[in-house]
Formats: C-alpha cells, structure tokens, sequence
C-alpha cells in the first residue's frame, strides 16, 4: 500500500535568484480535500512557488516537507501540467504510454490504462492521431490525460487554460473537477478569479512574492483579509 505523501509542508520559504529576492517567508500546508488555487496578479510568484513544491526549483531558505517520505521518493506520486505542454513527435496515445513507461508502470498495464484515460479525457477516438497537430485545448487535454494516467496524488497545475477559448477552458476545468474527485489533490495556479470561484476549494493569495493570506474560497471571496486581495477581487490591482 502507496503511503500518503501529503500534507505538504511548505516552511518560511524564500527564493533569490542573481541576489534578487522572488518569494520571501512563505509558509503553509497543502492537505488533502478539494482544489487548492494559488491566485494572484500576474508576476505574483505563483508560478515559482508551484515549481518549488514540485521539485524542479530548491528554495534558498525555509523547507519543502512532504509527510511520511523524502521529496525523491515524493517525486513519484506527484505531477506537473504547465501552462504550454511539451508533448512527444508521437500519437497521443504514444505520449500517455511514454509517460506510464517512464514510471516504470508494466507493459501489461499500460494499455488498458491509456485506453481508460483518454476515454475519460474525450480523446479515444484522436488516439492515432500526432498530438502536435491537436489544437490547444486538445493538447492541453492530453497533458492532463498523461499525468491524470499516473494516478498522482498531487497535480500540480500552471495556469492551464491560459490562451483558450471559452468552450476549451470549459473543457479542461471539467477534466479538473473530476480529477479532484478520483482522489487526486489539485493545486491550481491562476490569475482568473472567475475561474477560481469556479474550481477552489481553498485560496493562497500571493502578491509581489509573498503568501498574504489562506482562507476558504468562500470566505476569500466575501471578505477578503488583506487590503492587496480586496484590490485584486474589485478587479484595481495587477501589480
């Protein structure tokens, strides 16, 4: 049996990159439950931060603590979609068994894992096709259909309906509802407050590098704690 790796615990963390400071003294707890929305104004670091619980970035202070485990063994049951997917000269079908490989995931189990997948995700009948030549909401699509196949228990996303039409964006927030539901915990990245009220569970408001606040998306939303988020939700602050 697959140990929990969450909470995660995220330590008066800092970040300089060259001497310059990028996110200061951030500290909170990601628990199981539904999607976690870190919103904010664009250059807000939130980017930064969802990289820095992934693993990709080290912080240069405080600490990235996963329950139970080490970030390497963590590492194994988390993933990443981004805001522009990197998708394989392959099938789309190719790109999901790729990633399932890549885990070490049998032979004998990947197939009827991507066949379940790409069901879910609406593209059984684009499984022949190249995924370079979908469009972006598909792509996107098969972004997440490729992580949701490593049964994660933490997906981490990037803005991941950036550039879509509002049909696409519908589409993805859909795959994300039911990703959450399957089990899975999301930790969403957005400046769209629509779309925050849409899909959060709960909200980190950052601002210019830092966490001003963590409240229940309801609470957030009808009375917002910090003068930043108050300006952020009347829609008069962008920086």
């Amino acid at each position: 049996m697959t140990t929990g790796i969450l909470p995660l615990r995220v330590c008066a963390v800092g970040l300089a990159i060259n001497g310059i400071e990028l996110l200061s003294e951030i500290g909170f707890e990601l628990e199981p439950g539904g999607p976690t929305v870190v919103l904010g104004p664009n250059g807000a670091g939130k980017t930064l931060l969802l990289k820095l619980c992934h693993g990709l970035l080290a912080a240069t202070s405080g600490s990235v603590q996963w329950c139970g485990t080490d970030s390497t063994r963590a590492v194994l049951h988390q993933a990443m979609v981004f805001q522009r997917p990197v998708l394989l000269r392959r099938s789309v079908a190719a790109n999901v068994d790729y990633a399932l490989a890549a885990r070490r995931v049998p032979r004998r189990l990947r197939q009827a894992r991507v066949v379940k997948v790409l069901d879910a995700t609406g593209l059984a009948a684009l499984a022949k096709r190249a995924a370079r030549v979908l469009s972006g909401g598909e792509q996107q699509r098969l972004a997440l259909a490729r992580a949701w196949a490593l049964e994660p228990q933490v997906l981490f996303l990037d803005e991941p309906t950036a550039n879509l039409d509002p049909a696409a964006t519908r589409a993805i927030e859909d795959l994300i509802v039911s990703i959450a539901a399957s089990g899975t915990k999301v930790m969403l990245a957005t400046h769209d407050l629509r779309q925050a009220k849409r899909l959060a569970g709960d909200i980190l408001f950052m601002h210019r590098g830092r966490l001003l606040e963590r409240s229940a998306a309801h609470e957030f939303f009808a009375q917002p704690a910090s003068d930043a988020a108050r300006a952020f939700v009347q829609g008069e602050l962008w920086w």
